[in-house]
């Protein structure tokens, strides 16, 4: 029995402990199952780290034992996007994409174009390029494209992308771009121009916003993560040059910010794209040292174990992660400026279960969505995504604290069954009427985590309830807050970054649902308003002096359409934490 004990500790040790640790780590070990556990700090000098491309994921997943599965080493779409101030039909490439609205596409009583960009280019191409436009029906509606190759013009095709009845926001210039990658794909293009056919007196804070975002969704958009596939493409396109918008600094300076962005979001796909039996908690905290070690000189990480967090009475938390083989980690990086004062101290908490089986609660039936709960760590994933983008940026003048509870949800003989009563780090009990709404679960001890850091605004993102999806549907997330002033911070960033929100009631008359008879509360109401009760529930663990918002992201978290995670929620954190940057 003995010699049994130290093989599965030595097995668990490779598992936990990161093979890229150098000498100079501090390491913590305790006893949790008859395994080491860890505690891993970074000051000023963390271990080294081997990086290439500006990509995390894809170089450092640690060893996968279930089903042998290991991600293949595939580098992120390098694309080289620059702009320029150049005649647009003299400009040489692959493809000229000339983003249309439905008025641009107006043609006058000879069935020429109106806009003067469109009549200039048909004239180089003969009339062509208007009379393909009529044949095929083209007028610009979102979604539709038109990609020609005619003699006339410095690029070798040309391509008309649809942006509907007008574009004036992120999301539509970013919906742009990906519909320009799509047409790159199609044409194997190394390099694409593009331009609108209308930018009018756009003022130039919207011109750089609008360069940001479509460079941001071509980016994207030539993203696809094959790391999984026995066979994979690499992407074709190389270069991306945006006309019309100027050049100078402060573009490339957004340029640049959007590319920091697009790497980030890309990172979060991996992050949720990853299956279980890869992405573990303790190969997710491993991707969080990572991130804390490729930027030193702003971040710091703290991990830690079981044993650890049972020293700060994290008994919710623990609760979950008690059935599971796989040990919880508590994720902690620290983002501060290199220089001067600190003004405003935030933190991002998000929901980490890498798989969530729901325990004795089982997921069964249709519609449960058992094999999609690799992505119930949507939150965490948008939190390091943030992380990471905020350790590239490195905006001045805030303390960022990126906090995850890491851990799974399974079933074991010791589980949490459903009427065991846990206690919080707050104090308060909380009887477990149901083990399927463990994210709340993990999020109270983060949360109070939270608030004893000092930070005066907290959000926290969690692919949380099935009641908001139906709320709301795939594509928009449930904000729920008491603090209008938080609300309206938030919305603008969501605006900025193209993301959909919708602010939900915090109806205090349904906590009556919420209270137990022997405990402090339960964790779950009944069917009406849960994803309200939810966030009632995460309230409860929050300091009254502290800003609170709760991002409920069970639906945009994961296209079903494409069988893929979105990244959702990364851009408006960095947009957010931009906003309180001096």
């Amino acid at each position: 029995m003995a010699a049994t004990v130290v093989s599965l500790a030595t097995s668990l040790t490779a598992a936990v402990v990161p093979s890229s640790f150098s000498s100079s780590s501090s390491f913590v070990f305790t006893k949790l199952w008859s395994a080491p556990c860890l505690r891993i700090t970074f000051s000023v000098s963390p271990f080294s780290y081997s990086r290439g491309g500006g990509k995390l994921m894809a170089h450092s997943l640690a060893r996968a034992t279930l089903g042998l599965t290991q991600p293949a080493n595939i580098d992120a779409p390098k694309i080289a996007i620059s702009a320029k101030e150049i005649d647009v039909a003299e400009w040489k490439g692959d493809i000229l994409a000339v983003g249309v609205t439905e008025k641009d596409m107006t043609k006058d009583d000879s069935k020429r174009f109106e806009n003067s960009l469109l009549k200039k280019l048909d004239a180089k191409l003969g009339g062509h390029l208007s009379e393909a436009s009529s044949e095929e029906d083209f007028t610009g509606k979102p979604g539709q494209s038109l990609v020609l190759r005619l003699p006339g013009l410095g690029s070798k095709r040309i391509g008309l992308i649809g942006l509907g009845q007008s574009a004036t926001n992120t999301y539509a210039f970013r919906n742009f771009g990906e519909a320009i990658a799509a047409a790159a794909k199609t044409a194997q293009a190394c390099n694409v121009g593009i331009v609108l056919a209308s930018t009018g007196s756009t003022a130039n804070e919207s011109k750089l916003n609008t360069a940001s975002a479509i460079a941001s969704g071509t980016v994207l958009g030539t993203y696809e993560d094959n790391r999984y596939k026995s066979d994979s493409k690499k992407p074709v396109l190389k270069s991306v040059d945006i006309l019309g918008f100027g050049t100078g600094p402060e573009l490339e300076k957004k340029l640049k910010y959007a590319e920091d962005v697009s790497s980030a979001i890309i990172f979060g796909k991996e992050l949720v794209n990853s299956p279980a039996n890869v992405l573990t908690p303790a190969v997710l905290a491993e991707e969080a040292t990572k991130i804390a070690s490729t930027y030193s000189d702003v971040l710091s990480a703290t991990i830690l174990n079981a044993e650890q967090c049972k020293e700060l009475k994290m008994g919710s938390y623990l609760g979950v992660a008690a059935a599971s083989a796989n040990p919880p980690h508590f994720i902690h990086l620290c983002y501060k400026p290199p220089s001067g004062p600190i003004k405003a101290k935030l933190a991002l908490v998000g929901k980490g279960l890498t798989f969530d089986s729901g325990g004795y609660n089982i997921k069964t039936g249709p519609g449960c969505c058992i094999e999609l709960m690799k992505f119930d760590m949507g939150g965490s994933a948008a939190v390091l995504g943030a992380a990471k983008a905020i350790g590239q940026v490195k905006p001045p003048g805030v303390e960022v604290h990126f906090i995850v509870a890491a851990c799974e949800n399974m079933i074991s003989g010791t589980g949490m069954r459903p009427g065991d009563i846990l206690t919080a780090s707050n104090g308060k009990t909380i009887e477990v009427n149901n083990t399927d709404a463990e994210g709340r679960l993990t999020l109270a001890d983060a949360l109070v985590y939270a608030c004893n850091q000092g930070a005066e605004k907290i959000i926290d993102l969690a692919t949380l309830t099935g009641a908001c999806v139906v709320a709301l549907g795939p594509s928009i997330a449930g904000v729920f807050t008491p603090s209008d002033e938080l609300a309206n911070e938030v919305f603008a960033a969501a605006e900025a970054s193209g993301e959909k929100l919708w602010r939900m009631p915090m109806e205090e008359s349904y906590w009556e649902s919420m209270k137990s008879g022997v405990a402090d509360m339960v964790n779950t109401g009944g069917r009406q308003g849960g994803a309200i009760t939810a966030a009632l529930f995460l309230k409860q663990f929050v300091d009254e002096k502290v800003q609170w918002m709760h991002i409920d992201i069970a639906g945009p978290v994961w296209n079903e359409k494409k069988r893929t995670a979105t990244g959702f929620g990364i851009q408006t954190l960095v947009e957010w934490v931009q906003q309180h940057s001096s």
